[in-house]
């Protein structure tokens, strides 16, 4: 991503009368790892009820995909994801896109060593705001069967106007293929709250560490142990909340400005969609795919759906 690009639209957010981040600046080489390490945590259910998910039926799953497609990873982080499925999905090519471009990288390269029939490329690229593959890839999916992978319920961090754009987008460069989405469905608050406050305080770090990536692209002078972790429900908007709380007043200073912080106010750096199947289901057709399966835990905690065009 460019760095230019980067500071006009943190300095735009940090000096909104409400302040906010967008989470995608939580991906440095740390905030990955920390993710990861998120994934693991006993209140986190998403990341081990879509893997159950695939893994009760995988079968099914892979039928409705169909073997032999470009499986396009966004998101794709460390591409553990991607590699558990390669065994049912058995794309030809696999695209790992992700804004931290030096940990998906060596992700793709260890990835490759141990896949050597399936060709690789790694991209670094902010697809969240548009998602313009390299020219190259474009021109292959002229000819392919694009499967754009979108794992771990990413599209709660999108509001729905902008998530149905999103999903608009993915559309339209899917010809003759389309998407596997993970989607998080609504459920008990609590259990929704724990999951971004756990015990530990890994998401209390995970969220923090957003301040020392904003200080390397912005040049400011965050302290991060100036700052509390607030995770919250909205009920009204159907979304979790992640916020970074200030303990005291303070002035956060960068090159060409400074943003003045009450005691007690908020940087808003995360918010997590929560939708039931049949509004996710209308999205996805609303967005022009043509036909949607979808496969959900016993418990209902979690979806994955397939749509095509």
């Amino acid at each position: 991503m460019h760095q230019g690009s980067s500071r006009e639209e943190i300095v735009a957010g940090l000096t909104r009368s409400k302040a906010r981040l967008s989470p995608k600046f939580f991906y440095d080489v740390l905030g990955s790892h920390l993710f990861e390490a998120i994934t693991e945590l006993d209140e986190y259910y998403p990341t081990r009820t879509e893997a159950a998910i695939f893994s009760a039926h995988g079968e099914e799953i892979a039928a409705s995909v169909g073997a032999g497609a470009t499986l396009i990873d966004l998101g794709a982080g460390n591409c553990a994801k991607a590699m558990s499925l390669f065994g049912i999905l058995r794309p030809a090519h696999y695209v790992a896109v992700d804004i931290s471009v030096a940990f998906v990288r060596r992700a793709v390269q260890r990835l490759a060593a141990a896949y050597p029939g399936v060709a690789m490329t790694g991209v670094g690229m902010d697809f969240s705001s548009s998602l313009e593959l390299p020219p190259e890839l474009v021109e292959e999916l002229e000819e392919a069967t694009p499967l754009f992978f979108y794992p771990g319920s990413s599209i709660g961090n999108f509001p729905p106007a902008q998530a149905l754009a999103f999903l608009r987008r993915i559309q339209s460069q899917a010809p003759r293929g389309g998407l596997l989405i993970g989607v998080d469905l609504m459920k008990d608050p609590e259990v929704l709250r724990r999951a971004y406050d756990d015990a530990l305080g890994v998401t209390a770090a995970f969220n923090r560490n957003i301040l020392l990536n904003v200080n390397r692209i912005l040049g400011s002078d965050f302290d991060p142990g100036q700052w509390e972790h607030v995770a919250l429900f909205n009920e009204v908007q159907s979304r979790v909340e992640m916020h970074l709380q200030a303990r005291q007043e303070l002035v956060v200073r960068w090159t060409d400005g400074e943003r003045q912080f009450a005691a007690g106010e908020r940087i808003h750096t995360e918010s997590a969609c929560k939708y039931t199947v049949d509004r996710f289901e209308s999205m996805l057709r609303e967005a022009g795919f043509r036909a949607v399966r979808y496969w959900v835990d016993d418990d209902r905690l979690y979806a994955v759906f397939h749509a095509v065009n």
